[in-house]
C-alpha cells in the first residue's frame, strides 16, 4: 500500500472516529448549558440540583484532601473481588448449563429465584450472618454480576454451529481439546459481553453493599454521608466519581475484547 493510500485511509479513520465521538459530546453539552442555565438563574432550588461550579469545586476539595482516592479504592477492591469470584463461578457453571440438560434443570429454577429477589433485600442479610466487614459486600457484588454472566455463556455456548462440533470430533477433538480450541474460540463474543457487563454491574453491587452496611467506607458510604448534611453539591461530586469509575471499567472491559480478538 502506497503512502498516500495509508495517509488517506487514516484521515478516514480519524474522520469516523469523530462522527462517532460528536453526537454525545453535543448531548453532553446540551445537558450541561441547561444544568448551568437551570441552576445559575435560579430556576432550580440548589438543595436539589447545585450548580456545576459547586459540584467541581467539592470534586477538587474531595482530591485534595484524599477523601475521593481512599473511599474510591475501597469501592474498587468490594468490585473487583466480586467480578473476579462472579467470573470462576459464572463462566464454568454458564457451559455447564449449555452443556448438560442435568444441570441446567437443576440450577435454572435457583438462579432465576435469584434473580427476581433484589440485591438489596438480600443485604442486609448477608451483613447479619458475615458482618460489616468487606466479605458481604463482595457476595452481594459476586450475586449482582453472577446471573448475567451465567445466562450470556450459556447462550453463547449453546449457538455454536453443531456442524462445526461434530467435524471437530471427527478429527479427534474430545474433552479439553474441544474446548480450548473450538467451542471457547467460537463462544467469545458472548463471554466477552458477559464480562463487559457483569465489570459495569459491580460497581450496583459494592454500592448496594456500602449503603445497608451503613458505614463511611466507599462511594457509597459518601453518598449517605452527603445525605445526611444535606449537602448536594457533595452528592453529586460523589456521583460524578462514580459515572467516571464505570467509565473506566467499561473502557478495560473495551480494551480485553479487543486483545482477546487479537489474539484469537
Amino acid at each position: 500500500m502506497s503512502t498516500r493510500a495509508t495517509t488517506i485511509q487514516g484521515t478516514r479513520r480519524r474522520q469516523a472516529t469523530a462522527l462517532a465521538l460528536m453526537p454525545p459530546l453535543l448531548v453532553a453539552i446540551g445537558l450541561l448549558g441547561l444544568w448551568y442555565f437551570g441552576s445559575a438563574y435560579g430556576h432550580i432550588n440548589p438543595l436539589f440540583l447545585p450548580s456545576p461550579a459547586d459540584v467541581w469545586q467539592r470534586l477538587l476539595d474531595g482530591f485534595s484532601s484524599g477523601l475521593f482516592e481512599v473511599n474510591a479504592l475501597a469501592t474498587i477492591e468490594e468490585s473487583l473481588l466480586g467480578f473476579l469470584l462472579a467470573v470462576l463461578i459464572g463462566l464454568p457453571l454458564g457451559y455447564g448449563l449449555a452443556k448438560s440438560r442435568l444441570i441446567a434443570a437443576t440450577i435454572q429454577p435457583y438462579l432465576a429465584a435469584g434473580q427476581a429477589i433484589p440485591a438489596i433485600v438480600i443485604a442486609p442479610f448477608l451483613v447479619l450472618w458475615l458482618g460489616y466487614t468487606l466479605l458481604p459486600t463482595v457476595i452481594l457484588c459476586m450475586l449482582v454480576v453472577l446471573f448475567p454472566m451465567v445466562i450470556t455463556t450459556a447462550l453463547g455456548v449453546r449457538t455454536i454451529d453443531r456442524s462445526i462440533l461434530d467435524a471437530a470430533r471427527v478429527d479427534g477433538a474430545a474433552g479439553w481439546s474441544l474446548l480450548t480450541a473450538i467451542e471457547f474460540p467460537l463462544a467469545l463474543p458472548a463471554i466477552l459481553a458477559a464480562v463487559r457487563t457483569g465489570l459495569t454491574l459491580s460497581i450496583t453491587g459494592a454500592l448496594v453493599g456500602e449503603f445497608v452496611a451503613g458505614g463511611n467506607q466507599g462511594l457509597g458510604g459518601l453518598i449517605l454521608q452527603g445525605q445526611h448534611q444535606y449537602d448536594t453539591p457533595f452528592m453529586f461530586a460523589t456521583l460524578a466519581l462514580l459515572a467516571a469509575l464505570a467509565a473506566v471499567y467499561y473502557g478495560l472491559a473495551w480494551l480485553l475484547s479487543k486483545l482477546a480478538e487479537a489474539v484469537y
